[in-house]
């Protein structure tokens, strides 16, 4: 059976234009910092490198057949950890990231770094000694589908600090989340979708 995130995980990805309140399980994924503004090449550089670990652990779980139930599944999306600089006026040359894709709860720290091992032989790149394999703790979060420009992100964020006043509920931080469901070089800047969130208690 191949796992799909789009299926099975519908409550984190399945999100709607209307803010909600969500539990976040722990999460395992790869990642690779950066620092700058994401319109610089050294930002897609850092995606690339990152896909191409990711398509190598696929490529090594399937060839393995390592879990009877489940021998395949699909690549998740591309993730932004998100963090403004310090200056009063935005600035993206001042933002901070980390970029990162979800793994399967099957894969292992062990299987990341065989998978590393191939990926470097096959097509080397000097950023895979920034990639590193991290496990998030679970979480309370509040979330909502972006439609269109990242631009227009704070008006989704106005919805989202909405329900946290309403819910009594505040920020843990000044990082948000970004889940890129769509690729902004392959789609038009209106119908992007991107998934909004940020933790709460």
């Amino acid at each position: 059976m191949k796992y799909e995130w789009r299926k099975q995980e519908k409550e984190l990805y399945g999100v709607k234009t209307k803010a909600v309140l969500v539990d976040v399980p722990k999460q395992k994924f790869i990642t690779i910092k950066g620092k700058g503004n994401p319109n610089e090449e050294d930002f897609s550089n850092r995606i690339s490198a990152l896909y191409l670990v990711a398509y190598g652990i696929k490529m090594l779980f399937k060839k393995a057949a390592l879990n009877n139930e489940i021998n395949d599944f699909t690549v998740f999306p591309l993730e932004g950890l998100w963090q403004k600089g310090d200056r009063v006026e935005f600035d993206k040359n001042d933002l901070s990231y980390i970029l990162m894709i979800k793994q399967p709860t099957l894969i292992t720290e062990e299987i990341y770094y065989q998978a590393l091992e191939i990926v470097k032989q096959k097509k080397p790149n000097d950023l895979y000694e920034e990639i590193a394999f991290k496990e998030f703790e679970e979480e309370k979060a509040i979330q909502i589908l972006h439609l269109g420009s990242f631009d227009d992100e704070p008006q989704s964020f106005e919805k989202m600090d909405k329900l946290a006043t309403e819910l009594q509920l505040k920020r843990t931080s000044n990082v948000h989340l970004e889940i890129y469901l769509t690729n902004k070089n392959r789609t038009s800047e209106e119908k992007q979708k991107t998934i909004l969130r940020y933790s709460v208690k």
